[in-house]
């Protein structure tokens, strides 16, 4: 099980506007922000943590090279499957994969994917049957 995971990411503002906008129909929000007077072992400049009560997916800003990635959030139903999905449109993200079953993975699996503003792999999934 994982406790929470970091994105390097290019621009941080753009991309804590994003997910602070992307992550709010599955009911993540911003959490805590920290400076390196915070958090000095960081070796970041600034981070940020997004999660329901911890964080548990932080962003900090990089000026090398990102590795592609790939990130799954569980939400709660496919109607919050369907709202991350045009939510992220609407906030710049580009489409990856509509809200639909893959039925490859098992008979439940409802999944939209886009891709963030560093080309981040991002999807919300359901697994109940609705």
């Amino acid at each position: 099980m994982i406790d929470h995971y970091t994105l390097l990411v290019r621009d941080y503002a753009r991309s804590k506007a994003f997910y602070t906008t992307v992550l709010e129909p599955i009911g993540y929000g911003l959490v805590v922000e920290l400076t390196r007077e915070t958090v000095k072992s960081l070796g970041v400049p600034v981070t940020c943590g997004f999660g329901t009560n911890k964080p548990d997916l932080w962003i900090a800003p990089s000026e090398g090279e990102i590795a592609p990635t790939h990130i799954a959030f569980l939400a709660a139903s496919r109607a919050e499957v369907d709202a991350f999905h045009r939510t992220a449109l609407a906030a710049g993200g580009r489409d990856n994969g509509p809200p639909g079953v893959r039925a490859y993975y098992h008979p439940n699996y409802y999944g939209a994917f886009i891709l963030d503003p560093d080309g981040y792999n991002i999807e919300a999934v359901c697994h109940s049957g609705e």
